[in-house]
Order: C-alpha cells, then sequence, then structure tokens
C-alpha cells in the first residue's frame, strides 16, 4: 500500500510545528531571563540552575550536582565558589562521611529562587491570560502531548511545595 503524503501546510506539518514551537521557545527564553533580571548582577542562568538543583535536592555532594548539571565538577566548583561568595549556598562536612563536603542553599538562596520562579510563573500567567478559554485549552492539550512525547512531567501546581519549583524532572540517583 503507497504512503499517504501529507499536504504542506496541514496539521502534520512537522516543519510548520517545529518553527512554532521554535517561535514559543524563544519566548520561553526571553520570559526565563527577565524573571532573572533582579537577580543577574549576583547569579548567572547556569549558576540559578544550580541553585534550583539545591533547593529541589538539598544538601548534595559537588560530583553529584555537576552531574545533574552536566557539567565537569571543575566548573561546578568555580559556579558554587561564586554562589558561595554571593552569599547564595555554602558548605558543610557531611555528619555521615566527614571526608565529603555538601552543598546546600542558603536562606538568601531560597528566597531567590522562590522570588525568580514567582516572577516567571507571573510572566507566562500575563501571556495565558490574553488566550481566550477555547485556545488555553489547545494549549494545554498541545503542550501535554509535547511534553509527554519529550518525556517531561508536568510542573507543580502554584501551591504544591513539594515538587520542583520549576517542574524539571531530576532522575539521577540521590546523593
Amino acid at each position: 500500500m503507497p504512503e499517504r503524503e501529507t499536504p504542506a501546510g496541514t496539521m502534520d506539518d512537522v516543519d510548520l510545528v517545529t518553527r512554532s514551537v521554535l517561535t514559543a521557545s524563544r519566548l520561553l527564553v526571553g520570559v526565563s531571563a527577565r524573571s532573572l533580571a533582579a537577580v543577574e548582577e549576583r547569579v548567572t542562568l547556569p549558576q540559578f540552575r544550580m541553585l534550583v538543583v539545591l533547593s529541589t535536592r538539598g544538601a548534595t555532594k559537588l560530583v553529584t550536582l555537576a552531574d545533574l548539571l552536566r557539567v565537569a565538577p571543575s566548573t561546578a566548583m568555580r559556579m558554587v565558589d561564586r554562589l558561595i561568595a554571593a552569599g547564595l549556598a555554602d558548605r558543610q562536612s557531611n555528619p555521615g562521611n566527614r571526608r565529603e563536603t555538601l552543598l546546600q542553599l542558603t536562606e538568601e538562596g531560597r528566597r531567590t529562587v522562590a522570588d525568580v520562579t514567582g516572577r516567571r510563573r507571573a510572566a507566562i500567567a500575563e501571556i495565558v491570560e490574553r488566550l481566550t478559554p477555547t485556545q488555553r485549552l489547545a494549549l494545554i492539550e498541545a503542550l501535554a502531548a509535547f511534553n509527554e512525547a519529550g518525556g517531561e512531567p508536568p510542573a507543580p501546581a502554584q501551591d504544591d511545595t513539594e515538587s520542583h519549583p520549576l517542574g524539571w524532572a531530576m532522575d539521577v540517583p540521590d546523593a
């Protein structure tokens, strides 16, 4: 049986969908960058990623942190040193193994993650409010399918304090 061709420009056009997702990703990168604007003097985007991982996992070994961020341990150490200098993270001895050092957020680091995440959530909500209810439903369905295809679990509800603040999945074993 011959394979059916899909006419260009239809809903099955992979290039059209890809371009639409790329456009949306530019919008979301802009939202992310603006959400960091208030702390950009102290924190870069990669450093913020580290803060988010520490906020989710709690006290973590450097090598585990490097694995989670997919960077070399030396890169992770430099990032940690900068976060410590900014008062956003600190080191402590591992009570279970005194040869190990654990990294964790300070109270200021926790506030920074919460503030940036709150600004990001508000900016996204402002955009979503401009959509009609029908468009919102279509967006929910499309993004749910997209996220599922990419293996990404849903982001937590606004009042969910147990989940990762940005909804990221962490599938690396605990420290």
